[in-house]
């Protein structure tokens, strides 16, 4: 018992050697590349998606002149990112399906919800920029998105283990900014199957972190509900993790892993495989998250898998075909611009905070840019 206990302490202190907690200073070792992208130009590129923050040294600094969180619950807001005062903690209610519904299999139906204290509807390349940046505020509250995901309970609603969350029926990202109302609402084309089934938000950063609140005793951001699906249709859900666009997306996450931070999009002027101009087609971000540009109504137009561009239309996930031309976006800066002209959301202009290689851009005016884009 006493060797095992000094073996703890041992692989405790290396782990802290290794880490090297004392010296003030960045080791250009730990730097990683990823953050020096916004993911315009880079593989699984959409043009609806949000540029993420970026830095070359890993926001080193990115906290300097704003409060610190120093290990207490900060009420009025602090940082790791960014962190939301108490009174701006985010707050989400589903509203369709509710609880105990009965939903006929096979058929369409909308997925909406109700969320409060967020700026919705920013969602950066999640093949290229996954967790790349802090999370951060516009007007005091969270620049994020909401997530739904409906799993199978197996044979009733309530089951007593817990569920496994490789397993889902259906995944979206809501891409969407609530016509600024946080009004948020998804369609489940072609439905699920028969089956007992729990829909829940997962609410996310820009950059798809789960969102960090200020306090530990609070209601939960996120809401659940759970359902049921009759009937005799059996068919897969194209968004479910083995579904068509589930696998897509694992794909091309694994494809962006292998090829290492950056990758260019195939359609980019960056890519060396092919010219065309940067961003593929419209329409599902394919980290599973689905760029649904509503805002009242589906402007959905199609897949964007590896560069592809299958024409969907409206409320409609069919494919109709792949468009390897890809959809000019007039982004034409090429990675070492970017990694050169590093910006972040965190303040006014969009000039290079001086000697930590991070800069300032206004999120409410990206957002507004964005949603001009994609109304």
């Amino acid at each position: 018992m006493a060797i095992a206990g000094l073996l703890f302490f041992l692989s405790i202190a290396l782990v802290q050697a290794q880490g090297d907690n004392k010296t003030p200073a960045l080791d250009p070792d730990v730097i990683q590349a990823g953050s020096s992208t916004d993911g315009t130009d880079s593989l699984g590129t959409d043009p609806a998606q949000f540029p993420s923050s970026t830095s070359n040294n890993n926001f080193i600094n990115f906290c300097k002149g704003q409060t610190l969180t120093n290990g207490l619950q900060i009420t009025g807001g602090s940082l790791i990112g960014q962190i939301p005062s108490a009174n701006n903690m985010i707050s989400v209610v589903i509203t369709n399906p509710q609880n105990g519904d009965s939903i006929e299999s096979g058929q369409d139906f909308d997925i909406t919800l109700q969320v409060s204290n967020m700026e919705a509807g920013a969602f950066t390349n999640p093949a290229a920029t996954y967790y790349g940046a802090p999370q951060q505020l516009a007007r005091g509250m969270v620049v994020g998105h909401v997530h739904v995901t409906v799993q199978n309970t197996g044979p009733d609603l309530n089951p007593s283990e817990p569920l496994d969350p490789t397993q889902f029926a259906f995944f979206k990202g809501i891409n969407d900014a609530g016509a600024g109302r946080g009004r948020l609402s998804t369609t489940v084309t072609g439905g699920l199957p028969a089956g007992n089934y729990r829909l829940c938000t997962i609410t996310s950063a820009a950059n798809h972190q789960p969102v960090i609140m200020p306090v530990a005793q609070r209601g939960s951001q996120d809401d659940c509900v759970r359902f049921t699906v009759t009937g005799n249709v059996n068919v897969i859900n194209p968004a479910a993790n083995n579904g068509g666009k589930g696998l897509a997306t694992a794909d091309l996450i694994a494809q962006a892993v292998a090829l290492g931070p950056d990758a260019p999009d195939p359609g980019s002027n960056n890519y060396t495989g092919g010219g065309g101009n940067n961003g593929g087609g419209r329409g599902n971000n394919n980290d599973g998250d689905n760029n649904d540009s509503r805002g009242g109504q589906d402007n959905r137009e199609g897949d964007n898998n590896r560069g592809r561009n299958s024409s969907g239309h409206g409320g409609n996930d069919d494919n109709k075909g792949d468009n390897n031309s890809g959809e000019g976006t007039g982004r034409q800066a090429s990675s070492a611009t970017a990694a050169a002209t590093p910006t972040s959301l965190t303040g006014p202009a969009a000039t290079p905070r001086a000697g930590n290689g991070e800069g300032r851009r206004d999120p409410l005016a990206l957002l507004s840019r964005r949603r001009r884009f994609i109304a």
